[in-house]
């Protein structure tokens, strides 16, 4: 969810206009027709995903009349601070849409509900328990887990032919020693192997280092949360440094772009591989000049084979709500097996439901559906998921002294020291 949520430093004054367009009146949902009135805000952002969304809203409320739902367009980019005013005056919506890295301080401050009692049994099994640790907090679940993205590796499909690599494949994926090699064969004069995309590294640094058995953030019997460092957490930041100082397969141009900015270099031959989040399939169909050919290889694994954090998409429920239950049988429409479809492939990313993903449209080899689904399996919760004071430790100590790392200008050492000590001060002030 990086390239969604920027950190964004909104006045108060913006944030009330924010909440004010999203109120849609404020408490007062029922009329003289005695209907209930519930608000979704939705952070469906693509095309498909935002008509997707807005139809099954439409379906809901065609077979519904007593009970519509107000569909309010929210925005990724200022979601975090639009909800806490839109919480703090009691003018949140009933359904709200968010990531669950977004959720623990919400959860934490009483905004939303625990919704262990309003879900459906057929909601509750469908969905993993895997996914269900992603929206835990503190005992209570606060979000609905519905869509996720792995990342994986978009390559060009000539370069990789020509260069003679072996392919990977889910069953059999290149290990990180051999993704280090393979980018130093594909990269030639005027062409580099793999282009990293780290205008915001911590989440591709931590979610990708499950793999090789990073864990960073150890959870103790009393609660909390210490930053431990251990001997997997360093296969990633060390392959991706050894890639552009020493191998010089990898731009160093890149590490301040987002994934949208290497693109046009990835259409044009100058990179070969970027590894990117799974619904960039979407703007590569839609850019990508006639010709172009492309395919999803699976990202590198390591002794965890390839287990990789994700940050699903998620949908809750605000305590405040006058009506829990009906935004509750909502959610459950949403997220039937057929819907919860619709929703993935509006949005080009994975469904947590095992039922849905199952479905035919996601398993064809098109457009790397069958490879995104195949690593579906192997996704776990961000390591970060539910620890508080995580947003401060990324945006303060983690994103700087990783920045400064790739770049070469602190070693392995001095990140260890910044994102362990520095980051253990940070959460000692959440957790006393």
């Amino acid at each position: 969810m990086a390239r969604f949520r920027k950190a964004l430093a909104a006045s108060v004054a913006g944030l009330l206009l924010l909440v004010a367009g999203c109120s849609g009146g404020g408490s007062a949902r029922t009329g003289g027709d005695g209907k209930i009135r519930i608000r979704f805000q939705s952070l469906a952002w693509q095309k498909e995903s935002v008509e997707a969304n807005k139809a099954l809203v439409a379906e809901w409320n065609a077979a519904h009349p007593d009970i519509q739902v107000q569909y309010v367009q929210g925005s990724w980019s200022s979601v975090h601070d639009q909800l806490l005013t839109s919480f703090e005056g009691g003018e949140a919506p009933d359904v709200i849409h968010d990531a669950s890295d977004d959720l623990a301080d919400f959860a934490y401050g009483g905004y939303l509900a625990d919704l262990r009692p309003l879900l459906s049994d057929r909601l509750k099994s469908d969905i993993p328990a895997g996914s269900w640790e992603s929206t835990t907090v503190a005992g209570g679940v606060y979000g609905v887990p519905f869509l996720q993205e792995p990342r994986v590796l978009m390559a060009n499909t000539a370069l990789l032919r020509d260069s003679g690599v072996r392919i990977p494949t889910p069953e059999a994926p290149w290990s990180w020693a051999e993704f280090r090699e393979a980018a130093k064969r594909l990269t030639a004069e005027g062409r580099y192997g793999v282009a990293w995309p780290l205008k915001d590294p911590v989440s591709a640094t931590l979610n990708l280092g499950l793999s090789a058995g990073g864990r960073l953030f150890v959870r103790g019997p009393d609660g909390k949360v210490d930053i431990r460092w251990a001997e997997g957490d360093a296969v990633v930041p060390e392959t991706i440094r050894a890639q552009v100082d020493t191998d010089h397969s990898a731009s160093r141009a890149t590490l301040g772009m987002g994934g949208s900015d290497t693109l046009p270099g990835f259409f044009g031959g100058k990179y070969a591989m970027v590894p990117l989040g799974f619904s960039y399939r979407q703007q590569i169909v839609r850019q990508a000049p006639p010709g172009f050919a492309w395919q999803v290889l699976p990202p590198p694994a390591g002794v965890d084979g390839t287990a990789q954090g994700v940050s699903p998409q998620t949908l809750s429920i605000a305590q405040d709500s006058p009506y829990k239950r009906e935004a509750a049988a909502f959610i459950d429409f949403l997220l039937r097996p057929a819907n919860m479809v619709r929703l993935a492939r509006g949005d080009w990313m994975l469904p947590t439901g095992t039922q849905a993903l199952a479905d035919p449209a996601l398993r064809t080899p098109e457009l790397g559906w069958a490879t995104g689904a195949a690593l579906a399996g192997r996704l776990r919760p961000a390591p970060a998921q539910s620890v508080r004071g995580y947003p401060e430790w990324k945006d303060k100590v983690a994103t700087p002294a990783l920045q400064e790392f790739y770049s070469g200008a602190i070693d392995l050492g001095e990140l260890e020291k910044r994102l362990v000590k520095d980051g253990n001060r940070v959460l000692a002030r959440y957790q006393r």
